[in-house]
């Protein structure tokens, strides 16, 4: 096998470690807080916190607005850890490196994998502040995280990609929005490596590709936590809409601005989904 390939494992279980030493604490549900969730934290009964920092070997995110930490703790009595902050593409990591976060979540007990992002609108109708669930995704335009030779204790070699966002968890997700009043849009999610903004001409493909929104995470994150056999969810916050069909220059202020305004929607879903699952 590949050393650098077999190093993924070891640092997993290496960073696990670490964990340990400081909670024992075992979740069920995986959350990885995107922009416009950034303290959902609040709506957990904390039992304990790491912070990147202190896991030796572990990607440390650089995006304003990005805490950098796990979160462990009960929402309505279901056990989960929390991702204050991801780490991306753009920053510069290795796209192993930007996976090592869920395989490690996975490997402290996580079955389920909640993503959450903040993405471009270019679904029809599609406006700043709409949740869209993710269906399906599109990943061409990143490096796959499976490449390279394969690690037996992730998963099969070739994965089977048909239901990664599965149809029993759609349901549950559709049920607690209509449940909170909350519309919902649906569609595909495509990820871009960013950090630009996509061009008119790349939003034009996008669409004609069939995707609803565009971000640059997510896809990646799925991809490996499919592999592994977890269950997967996502969620997108449209916070813009895309190039070509906004009339504004697209900022990372109005990004964060439309999440804050979200939040609260996008908190309350994500915290009754999280519940359901359990029941």
């Amino acid at each position: 096998m590949n050393n650098a390939y077999q190093s993924q494992y070891e640092r997993v279980t290496k960073c696990l470690e670490i964990i340990r030493s400081k909670t024992d604490f075992v979740p069920k549900v995986a959350v990885v807080l995107g922009s416009g969730l950034g303290d959902f934290a609040e709506e957990i009964d904390i039992k304990a916190t790491v912070n990147y920092s202190e896991i030796e070997g572990f990607p440390q995110s650089t995006v304003p607005g990005h805490k950098g930490r796990f979160v462990f703790g009960y929402i309505n009595d279901v056990p989960v850890v929390a991702m204050q902050g991801r780490v991306h593409f753009y920053e510069g990591y290795p796209i192993s490196d930007v996976v090592l976060p869920v395989r490690l979540m996975h490997a402290m007990g996580a079955e389920y994998l909640f993503l959450s992002n903040a993405a471009g609108g270019i679904g029809d109708g599609f406006k700043a502040g709409n949740l869209m669930m993710i269906t399906d995704h599109i990943s061409t335009f990143v490096p796959n995280p499976l490449i390279g030779p394969n690690e037996e204790k992730f998963g099969t070699r070739f994965p089977d990609m048909s239901n990664v966002y599965r149809k029993d968890l759609q349901n549950i997700i559709r049920e607690c929005a209509a449940d909170l009043k909350i519309p919902l849009k649906e569609g595909i999610y495509i990820q871009l490596s960013g950090p630009s903004y996509e061009s008119p001409a790349e939003i034009r493909m996008c669409k004609m590709l069939g995707a609803s929104a565009v971000g640059m995470s997510t896809v990646v994150e799925a991809i490996a936590a499919n592999h592994m056999g977890m269950k997967v969810l996502g969620v997108s916050l449209i916070t813009n809409l895309a190039a070509g069909i906004s009339e504004v220059p697209l900022s990372h202020e109005e990004v964060q601005q439309a999440a804050d305004e979200a939040g609260p929607r996008f908190k309350a879903l994500v915290k009754a989904v999280i519940t359901k699952i359990n029941e």
